[in-house]
């Protein structure tokens, strides 16, 4: 199934968790896989470690390097996707960056992703109008979903422009900062939220950046299809509990 028609199918509690390929061991991606759709999860955002991130915050980035000193490769990467798909059914959406495509080759990247089973991509970095110009026919060659962020500083016509461009879902950044900043949601927040509301756009919508308990988790909900999990669930990770700590997490948000 792909990844918009299992966010329209359900239509509102997404849950889409993120965690970093390689973390917090080499061999535990897989593991992470399986126990996350066993736990019932709706999405997997699995994030490409790498040494110059964006817009990820000091809990992700503090991962990724980990992953990469684990020695993790996309070659790497792809192998314990495609492993774990032999055991999970969840829509796996790879998170990472365009220079990691650009120094992959485009379509050599995209025709392992689909190999794999890496149903969508989220590249923050990656123009929209760069993406429909020179890449948007080798994502449709390969069925690869692809999701855009917009942020509270995004103007309508961007806005409108996410929505046509984006096959999987909008991910709408909750705030105009780095992912990992905890607290509760504001009032300018949920005015933000009520804009893209009003907008009454065609793409399914999933909140991200700051949603780490049931109370935010629940307030996204409100407001989009579901949220998006990440640094809260990188930092609840048991090194030597990996399975158990995951079940703890999940619970926890639900």
């Amino acid at each position: 199934m792909t990844i918009r028609k299992t966010i329209l199918d359900k239509g509102s509690d997404i849950l889409n968790v993120y965690c970093t390929a390689g973390y917090p061991k080499l061999d535990n991606t897989g593991t992470i896989l399986k126990s996350l759709s066993s736990q019932g999860v709706d999405l997997i955002e699995l994030g490409m470690p790498y040494s110059d991130p964006l817009a990820d915050g000091e809990t992700i980035q503090r991962s990724s390097q980990i992953a990469l000193q684990n020695g993790l490769t996309l070659d790497i990467l792809f192998g314990q996707v495609k492993e774990a798909r032999e055991h999970t059914s969840t829509p796996i959406i790879a998170m990472g960056y365009y220079n990691q495509m650009l120094q992959y080759g485009v379509e050599r990247f995209l025709s392992r992703s689909h190999d794999s089973g890496i149903q969508g991509l989220i590249i923050p970095d990656l123009p929209m109008d760069i993406y429909e110009r020179d890449y948007q026919h080798l994502f449709v060659k390969y069925n690869m979903e692809i999701s855009f962020l917009i942020t509270p500083l995004t103007s309508d016509e961007r806005i409108h422009q996410a929505d046509k461009l984006s096959t999987a879902f909008i991910y709408v950044v909750s705030q105009t900062s780095i992912t990992g900043k905890q607290g509760v949601i504001s009032i300018a927040q949920k005015k933000y939220f009520e804009r893209i509301e009003s907008m009454n756009l065609v793409s399914p919508r999933l909140i991200g950046f700051g949603i780490h308990d049931r109370m935010t988790y629940n307030q996204a909900c409100k407001y989009s299809h579901g949220a998006i999990v990440g640094s809260a669930f990188i930092r609840s990770l048991d090194v030597e509990n990996v399975e158990g700590s995951i079940e703890t997490f999940v619970n926890g948000l639900r």
